[in-house]
């Protein structure tokens, strides 16, 4: 039988995962405002490759760490009980110092300074409203599908949802305090300012408490200890089943 990924492996794919986010999203928002001078045009190049690259991470580091590539996914599934204290103290910083680097990472490439902060603001209510719905959202689909027997759906459904959420609201949907920490020290198409950055953490959080609240309104509460982006394994207790790639969030 395979054995289960040791805790190394798995912040190890926490935080490549979420540095290879970071660059594709700044990168590719870096790549679009030089491409072309439409802002419509550039978003929706942005839009493209961080959904592809999401949808590839979940599936490829699913196996290994469960792929949460976002705090809110690990501090929900530590929540309800699917993840032990462990494993959140060790992915958290690994998800805020994988952001960072890809953020460097993408600057470099554009021969830009490694980390400049943000200048683009993001203001007003309906923005943080919006932040708040893309982010219940994540949750809703993330944790739904699971909680469903669906995960296999994940790496598809998850990159749609924020796709989507990107495109149809004013915040366009970061719903990942990694990612947005990330933004804040990058003064491109993508970044944010971080004083802009910090009412959206506020946001993402209220929504991601809204978006659990809806999956034990409309699935239930779970009844049996099961890990949503971490499946436990029949024979391994408390350790990630490598046959079953499971949740994470986004960009």
């Amino acid at each position: 039988m395979t054995r289960p990924p040791s805790l190394r492996r798995r912040v190890a794919a926490e935080a490549l995962g979420t540095a290879l986010l970071a660059a594709v999203i700044i990168g590719s928002g870096i790549h679009a405002s030089r491409l072309s001078t439409d802002v419509g045009v550039a978003l929706l190049v942005n839009v493209a490759a961080s959904a592809t690259a999401l949808g590839l991470l979940l599936g490829v580091l699913g196996p290994v760490s469960g792929a949460h590539l976002n705090p809110l996914i690990t501090l929900a599934a530590w929540w309800t009980g699917d993840a032990p204290r462990r494993d959140v103290a060790a992915y958290l910083p690994a998800q805020l110092l994988g952001g960072l680097s890809g953020a460097a990472l993408a600057h470099a490439m554009y021969g830009l300074p490694p980390l400049t902060p943000g200048t683009h603001a993001r203001w007003g209510p309906g923005v943080w409203l919006a932040e708040a719905v893309a982010t219940a959202g994540l949750l809703l689909v993330a944790f739904g599908l699971v909680r469903s027997g669906r995960t296999r759906l994940v790496p598809l459904a998850v990159p749609a949802w924020i796709g989507a959420a990107i495109l149809f609201t004013p915040s366009n949907s970061f719903a990942n305090p990694a990612l947005t920490t990330a933004r804040s020290l990058s003064d491109t198409f993508a970044g944010i300012a971080p004083a802009s950055a910090l009412l959206y953490l506020a946001a993402q959080l209220l929504g991601a408490t809204a978006g659990l609240a809806a999956v034990a309104l409309v699935f239930g509460r779970a009844t049996t200890r099961r890990t949503v982006v971490v499946t436990r394994s029949a024979t391994a207790p408390g350790q990630p089943d490598p046959e079953r790639p499971a949740p994470a969030h986004p960009a």
